[in-house]
């Protein structure tokens, strides 16, 4: 079985930050997956392809390879062709880029495979809405990290530096976002049959790490 880590769960929930610290709690490397839809967007964009381009971009991805490697700090490098593109993918463009050719079957197939190869060979803590059904079904501990709409509304509205917003907006912007993930084509945000549920409406940050870290060093011991 894989010794990694997979965090899903609905936006809102915590996932990167708490996987990032569970990570650097055990000593393992998260993995920012989206840096690599990044850098592949990056690519496209450098050679003129509309990154939405069902036809143009899976050809394209022959010649994208696109890898992770970690700094004495622990920092992820997302490497492009073996350029490190770390910084260049954090552009508002490259942004736009990688929500698009997200949405190309070739490309997801394509950094899921890289992913799971990843996996295979270093202890990762990993999140997003189909990490432990899809990309690493194998994970020795899946959570399924949550808490209710309103909390999560309550979270991004203080993080938000947005005078003019409100808390009934974000709460429609959440529950929109929730049925989106849940309903989607490919790959639909799902709880894995044999992932633990963490709600943390009610719990604080350290209490959420401290949880997650003892589940998996539960898990280990078995």
């Amino acid at each position: 079985m894989n010794i990694s880590i997979a965090i899903d769960g609905p936006c809102g929930a915590g996932k990167s930050t708490v996987a990032l610290a569970v990570a650097e709690r055990l000593g393992g490397h998260y993995l920012d997956t989206g840096a690599m839809y990044r850098a592949v967007g990056l690519y496209m964009l450098s050679l003129g392809i509309e990154p939405s381009d069902a036809e143009k971009v899976p050809e394209a991805l022959k010649d994208c390879l696109v890898d992770v490697t970690y700094d004495e700090e622990n920092r992820q490098h997302t490497l492009l062709n073996g350029r490190d593109v770390s910084g260049e993918i954090r552009t508002p463009e490259v942004s736009m880029a990688a929500s698009a050719v997200g949405t190309v079957k070739a490309v997801r197939v394509t950094l899921v495979a890289r992913q799971r190869e990843l996996a295979g060979r270093m202890f990762l803590v990993c999140d997003g809405r189909d990490i432990g059904t899809c990309v690493i079904p194998d994970a020795l501990l899946k959570i399924y990290l949550t808490a209710s709409p309103e909390e999560r509304a309550r979270r991004r509205l203080a993080q938000l530096n947005d005078p003019s917003a409100t808390f009934e907006k974000v709460l429609e912007d959440v529950n929109k976002r929730d049925y989106n993930d849940m309903h989607r084509a490919e790959s639909p945000l799902t709880q894995a049959e044999d992932a633990v549920v963490v709600d943390t409406t009610h719990m604080d940050f350290d209490q959420v790490v401290e949880t997650v870290t003892k589940l998996y060093e539960q898990r280990r011991k078995r």
